[in-house]
């Protein structure tokens, strides 16, 4: 029994020992990711704006910084992890910096206004549009929200909500998932390294424990006397 109980503890050792491996493993792809996610937003130089207290500003007032981040917050019920937002380093590069420049994409596009030029009058549901030059603002409407087919609504809604717009919106939201996904790497790595350390642990006191009782006891040898050790 004392000798099965020694082999378990070294399979256990063994097997804690892939576990550490396998974390080792996860922890320096994890470390690739996280490199190779810097880097690209450092090519394209994404970073936030802070003013000299640490605050977001957004075109120089902390006023529109408060709003995208209602928007992010109340709107899209995103949870923003404060510590992600580090003054000190504005490369956008984790999750709650992508999601808010994220927002502040959509937030000024949101209440952005573009020019409609109608060359001829339009008549559109009972109503006549006249030839002319048309100024129209966004009223909080996403690309849904817009009425197609009506001569001022139609032209603006692909002006407003462009293709760089949304191709933007696209590629931060990548980066979110990326940035995600290495959070939940690493986390994996953690536990892979805690798994294989209990089993070591474990591993090792059975063969701690087992190698004490291996000790073989003192031989007694009969006497005239008696018994003598």
């Amino acid at each position: 029994m004392i000798t099965r109980l020694k082999g378990l503890g070294i399979v256990l050792a063994v097997v804690g020992l892939v576990f550490v491996a396998a974390g080792a493993f996860a922890y320096l792809k994890v470390q690739d990711g996280t490199k190779s996610l810097t880097a690209f937003s450092a090519a394209q130089n994404v970073t936030l704006t802070y003013n000299e207290d640490g605050q977001l500003v957004d075109r120089g007032e902390t006023a529109g910084a408060e709003s995208i981040m209602a928007l992010l917050e109340n709107d899209w019920g995103y949870p923003v992890v404060a510590g992600e937002l580090d003054p000190n380093d504005p490369l956008v590069n984790t999750a709650s910096e992508y999601m808010y420049q994220m927002a502040t994409v959509a937030y000024h596009t949101l209440h952005g206004s573009t020019t409609v030029v109608l060359e001829e009058p339009v008549e559109y549901n009972g109503e006549t549009f006249a030839a002319g030059t048309y100024e129209f603002q966004n009223d909080g409407r996403y690309w849904t929200g817009f009425d197609r087919m009506h001569p001022i609504e139609g032209p603006a809604r692909g002006a407003i909500w462009s293709a760089t717009a949304h191709a933007l919106i696209g590629e931060l939201g990548v980066g979110t998932m990326t940035a995600q996904a290495l959070q939940m790497g690493l986390g994996l790595a953690g536990l892979f390294a805690g798994i294989g350390a209990t089993f070591i642990f474990f591993g090792l006191g059975l063969v701690w424990v087992t190698r004490a009782e291996l000790v073989p006891a003192p031989e007694f040898r009969r006497t005239t006397v008696g018994v003598e050790a």
